[in-house]
């Protein structure tokens, strides 16, 4: 697993802006942030992928470049991971995307909850790297859930899962039932509330971004 925090580096001013209260209450600026730290970690993801050698014609001669083997397709968990994954599309600007409705039910009187799943589209994702995006990790449960809905369209060769805040509950589900899963997060917290939020967290990722939905 990579923790982007693990070693310091700008993204901890991204990651504290995203938490503070008062920087918060700008929309604009909290969606800004969440698209740098997508960019941020599709860059570090990029260091996993395969490569070949290819021939670049410049005005003076012929220049061999790396080049990516195969663009992965970006799936996207609705709606807050919106800005996050247009980080990632910043970064792999070739490649194709897939997009999840994927949402907490109704609480329980426990407070448990079963995840809602509307909306689905996806290319072909036979033998592909896919990378699933959504910038809070906290159960697990949509991403398990969305993957599994998203095999209908291929089985892909290499999973990669991306957050920008996640709970260490959620990392250990995801560990055990969704194993070949590469997990890549911007910060781990220490855990989740009783109603299944992630402490410290940020809040609501979605309505920070897009304001409060009913």
């Amino acid at each position: 697993m990579f923790i982007l925090t693990s070693k310091n580096s700008i993204a901890n001013h991204f990651i504290a802006e995203l938490r503070d209260v008062k920087i918060q209450q700008d929309s604009m600026r909290f969606r800004k942030n969440l698209e740098r730290l997508g960019e941020v970690l599709a860059y570090e993801i990029s260091k996993t992928l395969t490569y070949k050698s290819t021939e670049v014609e410049t005005p003076l001669a012929i220049a061999q470049s790396n080049l990516l083997n195969q663009q992965p397709v970006l799936v996207t968990i609705l709606r807050a991971s919106l800005p996050f994954h247009q980080g990632f599309i910043n970064v792999f600007d070739k490649a194709e995307n897939a997009f999840v409705g994927a949402y907490r039910g109704k609480h329980n009187a426990d407070e448990s909850f079963e995840i809602e799943m509307d909306y689905l589209a996806s290319p072909d994702l036979t033998d592909k790297t896919i990378i699933l995006i959504d910038p809070m990790l906290a159960t697990g449960k949509s991403l398990l859930k969305s993957y599994q809905a998203l095999l209908k369209y291929g089985k892909p060769a290499k999973v990669i899962i991306s957050a920008a805040i996640a709970a260490p509950e959620g990392i250990a589900f995801l560990q055990e039932y969704l194993p070949e899963a590469e997990l890549f997060i911007a910060t781990l917290d220490n855990c989740l509330n009783e109603k299944y939020y992630i402490v410290p967290g940020l809040g609501d990722a979605g309505d920070l971004a897009f304001g409060l939905k009913l």
